[in-house]
C-alpha cells in the first residue's frame, strides 16, 4: 500500500525525534509504516531527490538533509526539475526514433510523467524495466504498477551488479537485446565512486546493447561547479551515497565508442534548447551538471 511508505504527519515527525529514535522506528516497522530492512534515520539520495521534485515519499531524515542542501544551494531543486525534464524529453525523442524498450537504471521514486507514461504517449507498446537499489523505491513502484504485467518491471538491484540486472528474468522477458534499446542513467553515476570504475560499468551495459541503441547520462559536475554547490554536496557524505563531481572529459568518457547526439554533452537545462529560450533559471544551474545522449553505431 503506497500510503504506508509516507511518514509526513507531525505526530510521526515528533515520534521520530524522541530520545530513542531507533526504538520508535522499530515500532513503526512493526506497525507497517516503514518497510523492513529500511533505515529511515539515514538520509537516502532517492528520497531526497523525491523531495526536491515536490514528491511525497520521504522520511523526516530525508527532508531535513534536503533542506540543509537547499539552505546552502537553493538551485538544487531547479537542477532536479531540469534533470527530470531532460529525462522525459529524451524518452519521448527516442520513442519517436523507434525505440520501444527502455532500461531505466537508478530510476528513483515514481513521480510525474514516468518513463513508461512518456514513452506510451508516443508508442503504445513501449516496455520499461525500472531498476533501483532502494527497497522503498521498488516497493512503491510495484504498488503503483499492478496492471503493468508484461509491459513494465521493477527490479531491486544496484547498477554495479550488471549481470543481475541484464540477466534478470524480468529483464529478459521485456528486453530483446537483439533489438535497439535505451539505457537511461539519470543522476545516478555521480553516486558511483571511482573505486568502482563507473566507466567500465557503463561500457558493460553498452556492450550488451544492439546497434542503434542509445545511452542517456546526466551527471553532476563539469569544470566550473560553484563552490556553494560543492559545499552543499557534503550533506550527501552522511546520506546513503556520497556525491562525486566529475569533469567534462570524465563525463564525456561515458560515451566512448558511441555517436554523441547533437548538441553534445551540454549543461543541464540546455539540451536541445535554443539560447534564446534559456531562462534565468537555466543560466543559474548551467554550471552544475552535464547531460548527453549517445547512439551505438
Amino acid at each position: 500500500m503506497v500510503g504506508r511508505f509516507r511518514v509526513k504527519g507531525s505526530a510521526m515527525t515528533q515520534d521520530a525525534s524522541t530520545s530513542h529514535p531507533e526504538e520508535r522506528w522499530e515500532s513503526l516497522v512493526e506497525e507497517g509504516w516503514v518497510p523492513r530492512g529500511i533505515d529511515p534515520t539515514t538520509p537516502n539520495v532517492a528520497r531526497m531527490y523525491d523531495y526536491y521534485l515536490d514528491g511525497k515519499d520521504h522520511y523526516p531524515a530525508d527532508r531535513e538533509a534536503a533542506e540543509r542542501v537547499l539552505a546552502r544551494f537553493p538551485e538544487m531543486r531547479d537542477i532536479a526539475l531540469a534533470n527530470r525534464e531532460f529525462h522525459i524529453q529524451v524518452v519521448r525523442l527516442l520513442a519517436e526514433a523507434g525505440i520501444r524498450q527502455f532500461l531505466d537504471i537508478g530510476s528513483g521514486l515514481p513521480t510525474r510523467r514516468n518513463v513508461h507514461e512518456a514513452a506510451r504517449e508516443v508508442v503504445s507498446d513501449a516496455r520499461v524495466v525500472y531498476v533501483d537499489n532502494d527497497p522503498v523505491v521498488v516497493r512503491h513502484a510495484q504498488a503503483l504498477l499492478p496492471g503493468e504485467q508484461g509491459r513494465t518491471a521493477v527490479l531491486e538491484a544496484d547498477l554495479r551488479d550488471t549481470d543481475a540486472i541484464l540477466d534478470h528474468p524480468s529483464t529478459r522477458e521485456l528486453i530483446d537485446f537483439d533489438q535497439p534499446m535505451a539505457v537511461l542513467m539519470a543522476a545516478v553515476l555521480h553516486f558511483v565512486p571511482d573505486s568502482d570504475d563507473p566507466h567500465d560499468l557503463v561500457s558493460r551495459y553498452v556492450s550488451r546493447m544492439a546497434p542503434g541503441s542509445y545511452l542517456m547520462v546526466s551527471h553532476a559536475g563539469g569544470d566550473r561547479m560553484p563552490d556553494k554547490g560543492r559545499q552543499a554536496s557534503r550533506e550527501y557524505d552522511r546520506a546513503s551515497a556520497q556525491m562525486i563531481f566529475r569533469t567534462r572529459p570524465e563525463i564525456e568518457r561515458f560515451f566512448d565508442g558511441l555517436e554523441i547526439l547533437d548538441p553534445g554533452v551540454v549543461p543541464v537545462g540546455t539540451w536541445r534548447v535554443s539560447p534564446e529560450e534559456h531562462t534565468e533559471v537555466v543560466k543559474r544551474i548551467s554550471l552544475t551538471g552535464l547531460v548527453g545522449v549517445g547512439r551505438k553505431p
